[in-house]
């Protein structure tokens, strides 16, 4: 199993430690480095080039939307993934336009967050289904809140998406081939008008098709 190396970055102690016993239970995935600092993280990132940077918004300087592009800078193959108590629009957007890979709230279950790091070293999107509706409607035109007429399947494909699923997790549950679920994403994304699996998901979110409270 290839390991995800993994980088820290957060100003409490405490939450790095709960971060590192939690992520260190894991053996595909590999901490090789921690921060508590922006400016300690560019640092740490360089001499790690790691796979994914878990980091805070908020912290010593740079921080934010500005450390996020600095990584993206200067360590592009690295993947940044936002692990974050705020959820408002000058939080997000910046950090999502800055390049982050995904934003996770901190209430995020552990095994939510196993496989959002997983998916950053994919370099496949994650989103906090809080932030999605805000996310889709700030940086998308306004589309029509209507709901698709995606089928069945499509629609529980597309709900265990929303869970964080993996196309090979999704297959699974549903006892489903994985390129049947890559033709069932295929057939969401055209009925949905959307180029990607965060997109559709945002899109859904915001027609109806999934709700927060039932599918997250």
């Amino acid at each position: 199993m290839t390991s995800v190396r993994l980088v820290i970055v957060d100003d409490h102690p405490v939450v790095r430690d709960g971060l590192r016993g939690m992520l260190g239970t894991q053996p595909d995935l590999e901490i090789v480095g921690e921060a508590a600092s922006g400016a300690e993280a560019l640092t740490v990132v360089a001499a790690t080039s790691p796979d994914v940077v878990l980091t805070d918004l908020r912290m010593p300087s740079p921080s934010g939307a500005a450390l996020i592009r600095l990584l993206r800078e200067r360590v592009p193959a690295t993947r940044v993934l936002v692990l974050t108590t705020h959820d408002t629009d000058s939080d997000v957007l910046p950090a999502v336009e800055a390049g982050a890979i995904g934003y996770l709230l901190k209430d995020v279950p552990r095994e939510e967050l196993f496989r959002a790091v997983r998916a950053a070293a994919r370099n496949e999107s994650v989103l906090s289904p809080s932030v999605v509706a805000l996310l889709l409607d700030r940086v998308r035109p306004r589309q029509p809140v209507t709901k698709a007429r995606l089928s069945a399947r499509e629609r529980e494909v597309l709900a265990l998406i929303a869970r964080g699923k993996t196309n090979r997790e999704a297959a699974a549950e549903l006892h489903i081939s994985e390129a049947t679920v890559k033709t069932h994403l295929l057939h969401v994304y055209a009925k949905l008008e959307v180029p990607d699996r965060a997109s559709a998901v945002a899109a859904a979110y915001q027609r109806g098709i999934l709700r927060p409270e039932r599918d997250a």
